[in-house]
């Protein structure tokens, strides 16, 4: 789950992390009102949009006086903002943060990530700010630094201060920004995050180390522990079909193809969307009912792929463990006939009771193609599609 950079600022608040002064605006003259009210010569307009890449976009202006303010508002707001992580369809600004401008002495990157090579949290920084991190990474490997933390202890004093020197922070500023690592680390475990990357993270001309930018992602599994984080939830910011599949707690993500898949188990789906991909066509979703779906749940998955109008055809693939394929059949054929099939739908059932789901399916009446094996799947609904 993501949250917008205003709301993850609230939220580094708490622990003690120093960030500039802002309030969030949904109109041009709540972000005039803002300006007045922060009581600065300088103040920031920003987008917020679940994206990075906002100000190479134009969506992050520094405004001088309370005209430039409303002339930037009007501009930012409503407009479509397309970023490197947006797509190409971009994304419409819907809100602004209206933020004290401070004094820039030099910018740094901070972020702590889950790295599943080592099986634990670290944390890196680099004395790059303001660019991407994949792009230093690219260029410039030698200026990322990591400390990888011991979970039974947590990250450290002395690898916050390595971290400080080794991207060149003020002698007399390594304790500060030592603090605010800690203090970021903190609220990462305490969140449950799945990445907290500060970009940049400034230091100012009098003194003072803060983020200027925050983007807190959270663990999806962990947010029943923290109804404060679910309260920030945007849903105007994420695709219809993947809030209506989380209330099932479906896990679908929609992609750019054309052929809908529905697949027990998230291997299984990785490896079918593979495969189509191989055989020339273009998964539409990565969709995992779970080996413990009911028919309810199944119908409700169906629906979710017929109601993507990019879905030309369907593959479901499941092999059934725990996951019964007559459970399957029976919500493949209830979804079918309550929204009416006219795509092309291919089914490979393996499993506990494949044989009654089977000839299910096959008594239904709908126009169903059986595949033997998920290559069989795969090739005929990529030739049916195309």
């Amino acid at each position: 789950m993501n949250i917008h950079e205003y709301q993850g600022k609230e939220v580094l608040k708490q622990y003690g992390v120093s960030v500039p002064e802002g309030k969030v605006a949904f109109t041009v003259d709540e972000a005039v009102e803002a300006a007045k009210s922060l009581g600065t010569s300088v103040v920031v307009v920003k987008a917020q949009i679940h994206a990075g890449g906002r100000g190479k976009a134009g969506g992050v202006k520094v405004a001088k006086n309370l005209d430039e303010v409303k002339a930037y508002a009007s501009e930012i707001l409503g407009k479509t903002l397309v970023t490197h992580q947006t797509g190409p369809e971009g994304k419409e600004v819907k809100r602004l943060l209206i933020e004290q401008g401070c004094d820039i002495k030099k910018e740094y990157y901070v972020g702590v990530v889950v790295d599943r090579g080592t099986g634990r949290v670290v944390l890196m920084a680099s004395e790059e700010g303001g660019t991407e991190i994949e792009e230093v990474a690219a260029h410039s490997p030698e200026k990322i630094f990591k400390e990888v933390v011991d979970p039974a202890i947590g990250l450290q004093p002395f690898q916050a201060k390595r971290l400080a020197f080794n991207i060149n922070i003020p002698k007399e500023l390594v304790n500060k920004a030592a603090s605010f690592m800690i203090a970021l680390y903190t609220a990462f475990v305490d969140k449950d995050c799945s990445i907290a990357e500060i970009n940049p993270l400034v230091v100012t001309g009098d003194g003072n180390v803060m983020a200027l930018d925050a983007k807190l992602n959270f663990d999806s599994n962990a947010l029943f522990r923290h109804p404060d984080i679910v309260a920030l939830r945007d849903l105007e910011e994420e695709d219809e079909k993947e809030i209506e599949a989380s209330k099932y707690d479906l896990s679908y993500i929609a992609l750019d193809g054309n052929i809908g898949c529905m697949v027990n188990g998230a291997g299984l789906a990785m490896a079918t969307m593979d495969i189509i991909k191989y055989y020339g066509g273009d998964p539409a979703n990565f969709l995992d009912v779970g080996g413990g779906a009911t028919k309810e749940k199944v119908t409700e998955a169906f629906k979710i792929i017929l109601s993507d109008e990019q879905v030309k055809g369907i593959f479901v693939n499941i092999f059934g463990g725990i996951m019964r394929c007559d459970v399957i059949a029976e919500g493949v054929i209830a979804a079918a006939k309550e929204l009416g099939l006219n795509r092309p739908l291919v089914v490979r059932l393996e499993g506990t009771n494949v044989e009654i789901g089977k000839k299910m399916l096959g008594e239904s009446g709908l126009n169903i193609v059986a595949a033997d094996s998920m290559a069989d799947g795969a090739q005929k609904i990529v030739a049916l599609v195309k």
